[in-house]
């Protein structure tokens, strides 16, 4: 065997230590512009003052309000009324107390739950508080006067000549001010959600539903009590499930009848502008600068130009993503279509098939799983554009979504909307996952 001796063994480990440098500088250096590029980004956004202005606890109010109602009981100093209602509901004061709030304008007791229970006489209050103690308050003159418990005053606890604001949990709050005294009291649920305020039906169980539906002595002589019911329920002016049905429908409507058209267009030109199809290098070439154009320009700007041009609504909704996608499909086609297996074409011309017939037999049976796989998918991922194609005035969910938001309506309200919207994506992603294993894999799971 050949010893290598000392010398030979740095001979050799030099050309090694080399390549390894030289393969290893290459991600240095990419790491090194990754750094550099973040940092950047860091900079120009100037995202350490972005995050100094975030308001986490607005956001987790939101978050609140989105699952949870708050009920306010009010005495107003002025007037002299007395009233309990829910926030954000036009018609939603209550005619009779619920169980938690007792007595009359005069003297009055709120049970907020876990031993937190304010009393309120005349112009004063105590509010119980587990852990800390009694807060007194009185309005004398035109001041508040406040008695605390002894030791130090808590972060939740604001007391002013003007104002008292206490707020020991998030569910829970008092305010005390010259003009008026309010109790919140956060409920999770979404009140109202099944019939409204005012309607005989709120609150009712189901099993008292199911038996309304099916009696004889009608509430509504007008109606079957079954219509009564499920009329009270579409009808709720507060959640409006029925508009919100239509402008989903509308949705799924506007996100079919443009990919559908722009399958129809997108075919037919996709044969002009395969290579393999059409020999004229003119006319392909500006049927696929026309392909550039058309998904050159975004879904959005498309949408901006067709409401100026046709007005708002789902028409215009649906243009935009014909006129996109139309592009899109157009390329995605010719390139499907240039990859063909000539000889199914050969083979089925040598029977004496004309064009059309070679076309019908020997290339769309070949390119049919692409399309119908590309056409299901484009479906499935246009539903999600409709939605923000909606919000810029093109109608379905997505303006109702913004009206919701824009109003500064409860929280409750757009997740609901949110909710169908990502209910309605899961739905077509099912029925597209299933028609493409229907059409492409026939009914096989993969």
């Amino acid at each position: 065997m050949a010893v290598i001796s000392d010398q030979g063994a740095a001979v050799m480990a030099e050309p090694v230590r080399i390549s390894v440098k030289k393969a290893s500088a290459v991600p240095m250096l990419l790491l090194a512009g990754v750094v550099l590029y973040l940092f950047y980004a860091w900079t120009a956004f100037d995202i350490t003052a972005l995050l100094a202005r975030a308001q986490l606890s607005k956001g987790a109010l939101l978050i609140s309000d989105a699952v949870a109602y708050k009920t306010h009981v009010t005495k107003n100093f002025r007037r002299g009324d007395f009233e309990v209602a829910i926030e954000g509901e036009r018609h939603a004061t209550f005619k009779t107390l619920p169980d938690w709030v007792t007595g009359d304008a005069d003297k009055f007791t709120v049970d907020l739950g876990e031993g937190y229970v304010v009393r309120v006489e005349g112009k004063s209050l105590a509010f119980e508080v587990p852990d800390y103690g009694t807060i007194h308050a009185e309005l004398v003159g035109k001041k508040i006067v406040t008695t605390l418990p002894d030791g130090p005053v808590p972060d939740w606890l604001n007391a002013r000549d003007v104002k008292l604001d206490a707020r020991p949990t998030f569910s829970r709050r008092v305010q005390f001010t010259r003009a008026k005294l309010e109790i919140h009291k956060f409920q999770y649920g979404w009140e109202n959600f099944w019939f409204p305020f005012t309607s005989e039906l709120h609150g009712r169980s189901f099993s008292e539903l199911l038996s309304l539906s099916t009696s004889g002595d009608r509430l509504n002589p007008d109606q079957a009590n079954w219509q009564y019911i499920l009329s009270s329920f579409w009808g709720n002016p507060e959640w409006q499930h029925g508009h919100v049905a239509v402008a989903l429908f509308e949705t799924i409507l506007m996100a079919v009848l443009g990919t559908v058209t722009a399958a129809f267009c997108g075919l037919p030109l996709a044969f002009v502008a395969a290579s393999n199809f059409n020999p004229n290098g003119t006319i392909r070439f500006v049927v696929r600068r026309v392909f550039d154009f058309v998904r050159g320009i975004d879904m959005l700007i498309w949408s901006l130009i067709f409401i100026r041009a046709f007005g708002l609504g789902p028409l215009t909704g649906s243009l935009a993503i014909a006129f996109t996608d139309t592009g899109s499909l157009g390329k995605l086609f010719s390139e499907a279509l240039e990859n063909i297996d000539r000889k199914q074409v050969e083979g089925v011309g040598a029977t004496g098939a004309n064009r059309w017939q070679r076309y019908r037999f020997g290339v769309i049976p070949q390119i049919l799983p692409v399309f119908t796989s590309q056409f299901l998918y484009y479906v499935e991922s246009n539903t999600r554009s409709a939605t923000v194609i909606g919000a810029l005035g093109a109608g379905g969910i997505g303006l109702v979504l913004v009206e919701t938001m824009r109003t500064s309506r409860d929280w409750e309200n757009t997740f609901y909307i949110i909710s169908l919207i990502i209910v309605m994506v899961f739905m077509m992603d099912g029925a597209s996952s299933w028609l493409r294993r229907k059409l492409i894999a026939g009914g096989e799971s993969r």
